[in-house]
């Protein structure tokens, strides 16, 4: 398996969302990494990722690889952060391996109970067809684009990141698979046993158009002991487009023990 590893100090488990690719994240890698270790990988059934994929095994094949990361570093446990989609691998992630599990952040994480609405289910019927319409689907971030950097700002993100989108696409079959991975998958149940340190974060609730923010505050009625915070003028994008801020407040949580015992505004 192809793993990244960078920085030194609190090792934190970076797991990207639904588009499978590690180097959408890279300005996170490289914001986390001046705060602590961070490894991260694209998701096992990326071409690129060179992990074991078991297609018969489905959604727990994404667990498998994190114990895959850990081992393959020689790590006992770490602290595990999910962005959107990763957000819900790395949660069962915490349910079914606790012990690897020193502390759990999610960002803009989809909840248990998620399921395609009706844009989501248009994409599912043919999405290498329907990738054009996905694009531009992509403009409703631009408004969470302009409240983070500016418009010149929020320009020159944008062009940046299409260009790395462009160099590291995604499969949009791909992208569908991992949907329909879901499809009568209930985790509540597991994950309501989850009692590892917890940090949730979301994005503005007026900004996130992709995760609801209210969807994933579903998180902090199953955990009452989790942490909470806001990364300020940014939505779905936050790590990427606020890395900085990100890593300032992932970095110090996975580094303190038993952080999560008692809910707390971070922001």
């Amino acid at each position: 398996m192809r793993i990244i590893d960078q920085g030194s100090g609190t090792p934190v488990v970076l797991v990207p969302g639904i588009q499978g690719r590690w180097e959408w994240m890279r300005p996170t890698v490289e914001a986390l990494a001046r705060r602590c270790r961070v490894l991260t990988f694209s998701l096992a059934d990326e071409p690129t990722s060179g992990a074991a994929f078991d297609a018969a095994d489905g959604f727990a094949s994404y667990l498998r690889q994190i114990a895959d990361a850990l081992d393959a570093r020689g790590l006992q446990h770490a602290a595990i952060c999910g962005i959107s989609y990763g957000g819900l691998i790395a949660a069962a992630f915490a349910a079914r391996m606790p012990e690897r599990v020193s502390a759990l952040v999610l960002m803009s994480a989809i909840p248990p109970s998620w399921r395609p609405d009706r844009r989501v289910r248009l994409l599912l019927k043919a999405p290498r067809l329907l990738s054009p319409l996905f694009c531009i689907n992509s403009l409703r971030l631009l408004p969470e684009i302009v409240a983070a950097r500016g418009l010149a700002g929020g320009l020159a993100f944008a062009a940046v990141h299409v260009v790395r989108v462009l160099a590291h696409p995604f499969s949009p079959r791909l992208m569908a698979q991992r949907v329909r991975r879901l499809d009568g998958l209930d985790l509540t149940p597991e994950l309501a046993r989850v009692h590892v340190p917890v940090l949730v974060l979301t994005g503005e609730a007026g900004l996130d158009r992709v995760v609801p923010v209210e969807h994933t505050r579903e998180y902090l009625r199953l955990w009452p002991h989790a942490a909470e915070g806001v990364v300020p003028r940014t939505g779905h994008l936050a790590p990427v487009i606020r890395p900085d801020l990100f890593a300032a407040l992932v970095a110090p949580f996975a580094g303190r023990s038993g952080a999560g015992a008692e809910r707390r505004h971070v922001v």
